[in-house]
């Protein structure tokens, strides 16, 4: 099985990203981000970067914002870490479908305890 040279990059890059946000942000707008996804072109020079707030079904205003403002210091220091000709343009997209699935997974969750207070009710 072969791998695209951009796959691997957007690889590198999440988990860059991610180091990123744990270790060097300060801005409290972005401290519970997850990244989901990392999406590079093919000529390797546009990242789209997908990300879900933990406990949100959508991100505020004020983590897009956040992430606006912090999206030169990602991608300077994704030049300093990556061994990259160029480093990619960063973008940063929510990722509608993971939301959309911890949303399924919650629902289920509430029909689950619904049955099984329904059940505990009729003996």
């Amino acid at each position: 099985m072969t791998f695209k040279r951009a796959d691997r990059v957007a690889d590198l890059i999440r988990e860059e990203v991610n180091r990123i946000l744990v270790k060097d942000i300060m801005d409290p707008r972005v401290r519970n981000v997850t990244i989901t996804d990392v999406r590079v072109t093919d000529d390797l020079r546009i990242a789209k970067i997908y990300f879900v707030p933990l406990g949100q079904d959508s991100p505020s205003e004020d983590v897009r914002k956040g992430l606006e403002k912090a999206t030169p210091f990602f991608r300077r220091n994704l030049g300093k870490r990556l061994n990259l000709r160029f480093v990619p343009e960063v973008h940063f997209y929510f990722d509608e479908v993971f939301a959309r699935g911890q949303r399924v997974e919650r629902l289920f969750g509430e029909i689950r305890k619904k049955e099984e207070a329904d059940g505990r009710e009729n003996p």
